[in-house]
Parts: structure tokens; sequence; C-alpha cells
């Protein structure tokens, strides 16, 4: 499959292209499961056009635990059918689609009473692995194993002796959410799918009853443009209700946004060799290894304040440090804390009033004839939501296509960089020899880029300074800031910072001091002046100034209060009426 690349000239070509033709399928929403219906369509030989309000993942999809998983919990409570699903999709990741960015991680439960529940969870876990296997794509990952307490201890040794009785051990496999979500929509464009990021739609076109398109502004210029499709898709995760209300008319289903919080430490200030899985009052907390961290959540609570950034409150961290304190040796403080992130789970709405009990799955529906909306479900099965919503829209079809609609591919369509990635992987010395890299760097790359890394070190071979690390966080490249802008649709400073790289919460100071540098070859690309490059690094330190504020404050209204107080960026041209 040839490499396609999110650039700037790429966007104004979707643009240009989406006001100019009638789309088979306009997909609105760019997190995983917008980005998986662009594929999905694209796969199937259809005209599509995907437009995202900000950045591509910038939403839910940004947030998440970085798992994917079949989630034991939804065993507990016999959703086996959702567990079944998930464990396929995760094996299909691991070893098809995109071996690259997913990779198995260790997790240990520890037991807190004897007998009894190992039993019990031996058993749940057994069950899991079991179901694994027989989705055809599980035999690559461990089966879990039973630990003493003394055994447990040895691979884990923050954890208190009076903490557990005994542990059982399990696999599950974990993903940079924001990377892949990307990579998603750049390999629909590699199909041919036109995808424009700062592009908002800011009404849907209706004709006759009917959604036949949407006016789409364009947050760079300034500029709308109308872009006319014969199916319209509303993949918009929690703001669903909100793109709905366009259409003039009330929606099939609602959904009802659910925060979590998660917390990155140090991985010095946890020993242990395996991530951590521990039961609280209303569901399970992770300690999950992230390279040189650990993330530490989730909260899981009702959210109905600003849904572009939501506000990890004192109260959210002071929750999950106490938590995950009950089993440390060595307690962990908020001076611990290099970064914190907090994003909202799009859930429909139930009748309970816990949010962790209402449905994880999803449904489909048409909202009004034209228009197809896709809510719920979980990161890990996005490729079947967008199936079921593709689907949908193709029946929407019928009578407007001379050709058939041929079904779903994407089961057989491995995203850009997984194709050769063994390979390359096995060459990896051969790369750091040929790149004067460290072979620790190249690694570093492979699991970031796959069989794309050609491109990355192609620059550092153009010129060498951009092979040499980033100030201020300097376990990235600055080859990858300058490919990010180029070949990642990367717009503004946050869109790197944040979800490129993960340096906003990586570092202790949330990535301000490697964003003076980072802006300076992101403008080589973009064509920055001086004053757009001042106006990035300011917003940034102040997103930064804002969000600290917030995660001081004692309540979701003080928090999102704070948080409100830092405006997105703006392109100055669009800021001072220049075009």
């Amino acid at each position: 499959m040839r490499s396609a690349p999110l650039s700037p000239q790429s966007r104004e070509d979707a643009l240009e292209a989406m006001a100019g033709e009638t789309l088979d399928i306009l997909v609105i929403g760019g997190g995983v499961v917008g980005g998986g219906s662009a594929l999905d369509a694209a796969t199937r030989g259809l005209s599509v056009g995907l437009v995202e309000a900000r950045d591509l993942a910038s939403g839910t999809s940004s947030r998440s635990s970085k798992l994917m998983h079949g989630g034991l919990r939804y065993l507990e409570m016999l959703d086996f059918r959702l567990v079944a699903e998930a464990l396929k999709e995760r094996g299909l990741s691991l070893q098809r689609l995109a071996p690259h960015l997913v990779r198995e991680v260790p997790f240990l439960y520890p037991l807190q009473h004897r007998g009894w529940e190992r039993l019990y969870a031996g058993a749940g876990v057994g069950l899991y692995d079991a179901m694994s296997r027989a989705s055809g794509y599980g035999h690559g990952v461990p089966l879990h194993r039973h630990l003493t307490r003394r055994g447990a201890r040895r691979i884990a040794p923050s954890l208190r002796k009076d903490a557990l009785v005994g542990a059982l051990q399990y696999y599950d496999a974990q993903v940079d959410d924001a990377r892949h979500t990307m990579f998603l929509s750049r390999t629909a464009a590699a199909y041919g799918a036109h995808v424009a990021t700062r592009a908002r739609v800011t009404s849907l076109v209706k004709e006759g009853g009917r959604v036949v398109g949407a006016e789409v502004h364009d947050l760079e210029s300034g500029r709308t443009i109308t872009v006319r499709a014969r199916q319209v898709v509303n993949a918009t995760g929690v703001w669903t209700d909100e793109t709905q209300a366009f259409a003039g008319e009330r929606g099939q289903f609602h959904v009802r946004s659910s925060k979590g919080v998660h917390l990155v430490v140090p991985r010095d200030r946890i020993r242990s060799e395996t991530g951590l899985i521990l039961r609280t009052e209303k569901s399970v907390l992770f300690v999950i290894p992230w390279g040189r961290h650990w993330i530490i959540g989730t909260t899981d609570t009702d959210w109905s304040l600003s849904k572009d950034h939501p506000a990890a409150s004192r109260s959210d961290i002071d929750y999950l440090l106490d938590h995950v304190n009950k089993v440390l040796v060595e307690p962990l403080t908020h001076a611990d804390v290099e970064g914190v992130f907090a994003g909202l789970r799009p859930l429909l709405h139930g009748e309970d009033a816990a949010t962790s009990k209402l449905s994880r799955e999803h449904a489909v529906g048409n909202a009004v004839p034209g228009l197809v909306v896709v809510a719920g479900g979980k990161y890990t099965t996005y490729r079947i939501m967008a199936k079921d919503v593709i689907d949908h829209a193709v029946s929407g079809l019928v009578g407007q296509l001379e050709r058939r609609v041929p079904p779903c591919a994407t089961e057989h369509v491995p995203l850009l960089g997984a194709e050769g990635f063994d390979a390359i992987s096995h060459q990896r010395h051969l790369l750091a020899r040929s790149s004067g890299l460290h072979e620790e760097r190249i690694t570093h790359l492979l699991g970031r880029y796959g069989s794309l890394i050609d491109e990355v070190l192609a620059l550092v071979a153009a010129d060498p300074d951009l092979g040499l690390p980033l100030d201020g966080a300097p376990d990235y490249l600055r080859a990858e800031v300058v490919y990010a802008a180029s070949h990642e649709g990367a717009r503004h400073l946050d869109d790197v910072l944040t979800r490129r790289t993960r340096i906003s919460f990586e570092q202790f100071d949330r990535g301000t001091a490697a964003a003076p540098m980072v802006a300076e070859l992101m403008g080589r690309v973009l064509s920055w002046d001086d004053a757009q490059r001042a106006n990035e690094v300011e917003h940034y330190v102040k997103r930064v100034e804002a969000e600290r504020e917030s995660q001081t404050m004692p309540d979701d209204e003080t928090a999102d209060a704070a948080r409100m107080g830092a405006p997105d960026v703006v392109p100055v041209s669009v800021r001072t009426g220049a075009r």
C-alpha cells in the first residue's frame, strides 16, 4: 500500500475536492470511529470525505486508558458477546492490522481473600483466555498464571505485603490511541478518502426533509464550503446530540458523558515488571506501564460541563492516589504526578444513575433520511462500529448508485506502517548503523511509525540536526516534529505536544520547555511567521497554566471554570482578519 501524507497541501486538496463533487459518504468526526468509518467506506470503493472540527483524536480518542482489551469487568457482568467481540478485535490489531502500534502488556491482579477468590478470579481469567483463543487471533498472547504472594512481590516489589495473599497475572494489549486514530485517517486517505481537520460542521444541508450534505467552516482560513453527500455519518462521540440537532429532529438515542481521569508518574516511583489491576468500590483501577512512565486510572463520573476540555479536579487526583496507595509500599504524592489527562466516554443513555453501569455497546440509526448516527461503544471495537454504520449508510445508497457496494473489507486491511513491520524490526541494528542513531532510538521509532520509519529517517539523512533529541523532551527526535507537520496532519503546537507525541503528560513541565523548539520546527513546514510561532507558544503555555489551576480546584464546576480560561489557538491571520 502506498503511503499518503496528511500534508498541508493534501488538506487544501481535500477541501477543494469535497466542495467540488457529491460524495457517497461524508463522515463528521475525526476520532477512532470516524477514522475507522472513512477507512471502511473508502475500501469498499466509495467516495469519502472526513471532516474534523479540531485535530484527529482531539476528543475521547486521545484520552483513553490506552488499552485494547476485552474488558474483564464486562465478563463479570456476563456480557459475553461484547467480550468475545473485543477479544477478536484485540487479536486482529496485534497480529494483522496494527502490530506496530498495539502490543501485549501484562497485568497483575492481587488476591485479597484465600481460597474462594482464587477460584472465582481464576475461572474468570481462564475463560477470558479461552475466549481469546476461540476468536482465532489469540494464540500470540500468553496465558494467565497463578502466583503466590512471594512470587507476586518478586515481580512487583512495590506491593505491600498485607495488600495481597496471592495473585493472578494475565495479558491484554495497549495502544497509543492518538497515533492509532491518526493512522486510521491517514490509511483512509491512502485509499482515496478526503481528510480535513480544523473543518467544523456548522449546519446540515437538507432538501425535501433529507440530509444531503453539510456546511463546513475552515477554521484555518475563515472560509465556508458546502459539502454535498448521498449519506452523512455522524461519528462525533460525546457531541452526538449536538450534531444530531443540526438536522432539526430529535435523535433515536442520546449519549451521556462519563469523565475518566488518568495520572502519569515516572516509572521509578513504582517498582514493578508488570501492570496492575485493582478493584475499587465502583469499578477497577489500572496501573499501566507506558515507556518510562506509569498511567494510573481511571475515574468514572458523570460530566455535563465543557466537552471540548474536560477538567480534572483535585478530588479526582486524590481519588486515584488514595486508591493506588492502598497497595503500595511507598505511597505516591501530588509531587510525583508528571501529567494528568481527562477524557469523556460516550455512553448510550441508560436509566441507572451510575455511569459505570451504562452501556458500552454501540447503536446505529437514522436520525433523519440521509443522516446515519453511530454512538456508544468502546475503543477496542471501533472497527465493528465503523462496519455497522457504513453497512447502514450503504443500505441508504440503494437506488443512488449504479454499482453494487461490496461488504466490509477492513478485517484484512492493515494500517499504514503495518506491512513489513516484522521484517524491518529484525533489521533495527542495520537501521541504527546506517542512520547513526542508537538501536534503542530505532526501537522507539518502529513503535511509532512501523515500516514508515524510512520516511522519518530520510528527514534525518537530509538534515542531520533533525536526528538530535528535542530540547525539553529528549525521548523524541526533532525529525518527529517535522514529520508530524508534513505527514501526519498536525496544524498547531498542541497537536504535536499532546497527540503526535505525548510530551504534554510525559514531562513534569507538561511540555512548556519543548514548546519554542517545536513551534520553530513546525513553522518550517507550515510557513509560520514569528507572530504565529509566538502565538502558538503563548496559547500552549496558557493551556498548561489553566490545566494546572483546574487540578487544584475542589470540584468539577470550579475545575471547568479554571480550564476554560485558556481559549483554543486561532491562526494570527484569522484573528486579525488578514487573508
